[in-house]
C-alpha cells in the first residue's frame, strides 16, 4: 500500500512541477485560426447537377457581421475528374420568401483549383449564395445556404406555435371557467333547494 502511495505522489509532483500547457487546436497553432485558416466550415453543399459534382464551403465556421468570410467553390466533372476551368459568378440574396433581388457579389476565375468568393455582411440573418458558371453551353446554378450571426432568438414558425399555444391555453382557462359557472348555477337553482 505504502508503495502504491508513494507512487500516486510521484506522479502528483511530476505533474504539478512540470505543468503542460496546450497551444495547438486539432495540431495547429492557435493563433493561426482565422478565416483563412483551414479551420471547419460553417456549411457544406455537396451536390452532382450536369456533369459535374460541386462543393461549396463558407468560411470562418460562425461567420459574423462586419467580419471578412470566404466561400470556395470547387467543381470537376463527374467522368473524368477534370477540374471546371471557367468563370464563376456569385450573387446572394435574403432567404425570405419575399426577398429583393439577388446582388452581385463578384465573378471569380480559378485559383489552384478553387473558385474564392469574399464577402461581408453588415447585417445577421439568413441569406441564399448563388453560384453560377455556364460549361459546354449548359447553365449551371448551385444555391447555398449562409447565415451569418447568431439565429434569431424566435423564428417565424416559433412565433407561430407559440400564438397558436397561447390561445389554447386561454380557451382551455375560459372553457373551465365557463363549466364551473354552469355548475355552480345548477347547485344553486331554486329546484335543487326544494329537494333538499
Amino acid at each position: 500500500m505504502s508503495r502504491l502511495s508513494s507512487l500516486f505522489v510521484t506522479v502528483l509532483l511530476s505533474t504539478l512541477c512540470n505543468p503542460v500547457s496546450a497551444h495547438h487546436v486539432l495540431g495547429r497553432p492557435a493563433y493561426s485560426l482565422s478565416e483563412d485558416s483551414n479551420t471547419p466550415p460553417s456549411m457544406q453543399v455537396e451536390t452532382q447537377i450536369g456533369k459535374y459534382s460541386v462543393t461549396i464551403v463558407a468560411f470562418p465556421a460562425f461567420p459574423k457581421p462586419n467580419e471578412p468570410g470566404r466561400v470556395n467553390l470547387y467543381a470537376t466533372r463527374i467522368d473524368s475528374g477534370a477540374l471546371f476551368n471557367g468563370q464563376v459568378t456569385f450573387r446572394v440574396r435574403d432567404d425570405r420568401l419575399f426577398a429583393d433581388a439577388p446582388e452581385l457579389l463578384g465573378m471569380q476565375t480559378i485559383d489552384d483549383g478553387v473558385y474564392r468568393q469574399g464577402f461581408v455582411f453588415s447585417q445577421r440573418g439568413d441569406y441564399i449564395v448563388s453560384a453560377e458558371f455556364t460549361a459546354e453551353g449548359e447553365p449551371y446554378l448551385i444555391d447555398f445556404p449562409l447565415r451569418i450571426g447568431d439565429p434569431a432568438p424566435v423564428t417565424l414558425i416559433g412565433g407561430v406555435i407559440t400564438l397558436m399555444g397561447l390561445i389554447l391555453v386561454l380557451v382551455n382557462v375560459t372553457q373551465r371557467r365557463r363549466m364551473q359557472r354552469m355548475r355552480a348555477q345548477r347547485h344553486h337553482t331554486p329546484d335543487s333547494d326544494e329537494h333538499e
